[in-house]
């Protein structure tokens, strides 16, 4: 393993000795995505590693909580929903988790359907609280990480082929569009690790509570990001020795006629979930009071969880690149251009 870190990680080596994360906001996030960098194998295309292109992925990281920065109806309606998933609820609504389709607009109607079978399970919801229509939603979460994934092997799908046959500038965009979301694509997937991203139960407990875990509103906040900067922060540097290579993603034994990427992330969100009861149990054990003696207890917990983002996103990445396939019309066409083709193919 550490003759595999030496030589796979030496680009990214600088960076992380000379930064320091401080949070699981946007230093955490940041964490997560250079991470990732660091799990790739050698042969992952150089591009994404220059120090402009690890510094722009990890900087991306937290652009979609930068969303958060207006009010503007529209975009509170789409954006926060990607960040999590109510799991509890997909059972709450009668589905179970084999059902759960991958196409996010069927879910949608797949959600309603539950909801209306099932109205003990769910809340009246105010309307005047209401106003960008998200209450009726339980997150989607596995289709962003999903959705993302696939536009990702799409782009390096055109990528193989404008560098094949197409013109510098050509490339230089479709490097900076892969860059683009393989930074963005990682916020979610570091949500997901989170396990309180995956839960009602996401800023304290709610409903019937028998073993007393904390129903206070900050604990949240206190997890993604205060109890690591009051302990200390975490060191990039030193999370990379304990960090796992990036791994090509088969299909899952449990996709079911699905789409094989949308169940592996679903996997790796109610893996997550597992660990919602043992957070707020260290919690309750003080593990994760700051000043206690156990304080380590805590800081590890969530060191894992954030190393575990990072092989996943990796692992993604990694997989985008390798399934891409040859983007057959723009091959085409570009053969037509160079005079190459006098036929185009017909577009998909």
């Amino acid at each position: 393993m550490r003759k595999f870190l030496s030589l796979c990680f030496a680009a990214t080596a600088t960076a992380f000795i000379t930064s320091q994360a401080f949070a699981w906001d946007y230093e955490g996030h940041r964490t997560v995505n250079q991470l990732a960098l660091a799990s790739l194998p050698g042969d992952f295309p150089a591009f994404v590693r220059t120090p402009e292109a690890r510094e722009r992925i990890a900087f991306l990281a937290g652009e979609p909580d930068r969303w958060r920065n207006i009010s503007d109806l529209p975009l509170r309606h789409i954006n926060p929903p990607d960040h999590f998933i109510d799991l509890e609820d997909i059972e709450d609504a009668g589905i179970s988790l084999s059902q759960l389709i991958e196409f996010r607009y069927s879910f949608t109607v797949q959600l309603a359907a539950g909801r209306a079978a099932h109205p003990e399970n769910f809340p009246a919801i105010d309307p005047e609280k209401n106003s960008d229509h998200t209450r009726e939603l339980i997150g989607f979460l596995p289709w962003a990480i999903s959705e993302s994934y696939t536009k990702l092997k799409s782009e390096f799908s055109y990528l193989k082929t404008y560098e094949e046959l197409g013109t510098p500038d050509e490339i230089a965009n479709a490097r900076a569009n892969i860059v683009s979301l393989m930074g963005t694509m990682g916020h979610y997937v570091g949500d997901g690790a989170q396990p309180l991203h995956t839960t009602k139960n996401y800023n304290g407990w709610v409903g019937k509570n028998p073993k007393g875990y904390t129903t206070a509103r900050t604990f949240h906040g206190w997890v993604d990001g205060g109890f690591l900067l009051k302990t200390g922060g975490i060191s990039p540097a030193a999370l990379v020795a304990r960090l796992k290579p990036a791994a090509f993603l088969t299909p899952p034994s449990n996709a079911g006629g699905r789409d094989a990427m949308f169940v592996n992330v679903l996997n790796y969100l109610v893996a997550q979930h597992v660990k919602v009861e043992p957070l707020y149990q260290l919690e309750k054990s003080g593990d994760l009071n700051a000043d206690a003696a156990s304080f380590e207890t805590g800081r590890t917990f969530l060191e894992n969880q954030i190393l575990i983002a990072g092989n996943m996103l990796g692992s993604l990445w990694l997989t985008a690149w390798r399934e891409a396939p040859q983007d057959v019309y723009l091959h085409a066409q570009l053969l037509q251009r160079k005079g190459g083709s006098p036929t185009p193919a017909a577009k998909p």
